[in-house]
């Protein structure tokens, strides 16, 4: 994957997380596209790249929460390398393939952070019902799948791919 692609990916989202998507709520739960994009690179480029890209946007994402510093990088490590594990065994060719993988891995990470959050002594169970929050980044992140896919599979041509490329390949 080329760095600054995904590095500029990330910086994209963080600020749509924070500025735009953070307006919205349903009983308290808001929506999370920062896991959205571990998911994504997890499903386009396998195991090791999704955990890379949840680990840099968990990252980015603890910079402007009040949770423990690197709570968000660990949970979207983990989903990111298991979605790209269990994406290696999933056949393609569906339209509605990459929006399911994304809602149940989504729901999924949501469920393990407020476990690890638990885990950790953090309130991450007595805000917002779990399954309000559950839903809500399921729904969004499911709806969202499509562009994060293209955003993940454009971040993983590098500039010397893309130029070797006809371009009708593109």
């Amino acid at each position: 994957m080329n760095p600054a692609k995904v590095a500029g990916t990330i910086l994209v989202a963080l600020v749509l997380q924070v500025c735009l998507l953070a307006r919205f709520s349903y009983d308290g739960a808001q929506p999370d596209v920062m896991i959205l994009l571990a998911v994504a690179a997890g499903f386009v480029a396998g195991p090791e790249k999704g955990a890379v890209v949840g680990f840099a946007s968990g990252l980015a994402f603890d910079v402007v929460l009040a949770t423990p510093f690197g709570l968000s990088a660990f949970v979207y490590t983990l989903v990111g390398y298991t979605v790209g594990v269990v994406a290696g065994s999933v056949i393609r060719s569906s339209w509605w393939i990459a929006p399911a993988v994304v809602a149940a891995s989504s729901a999924a990470g949501m469920v393990l952070y407020a476990l690890v959050g638990e885990l950790l002594g953090q309130a991450t169970l007595s805000g917002p019902p779990l399954t309000a929050i559950v839903v809500v980044v399921a729904a969004v992140n499911a709806v969202l799948a499509p562009v994060a896919v293209r955003a993940m599979r454009w971040a993983r041509v590098s500039d010397a791919d893309h130029r070797r490329q006809p371009f009708f390949a593109r």
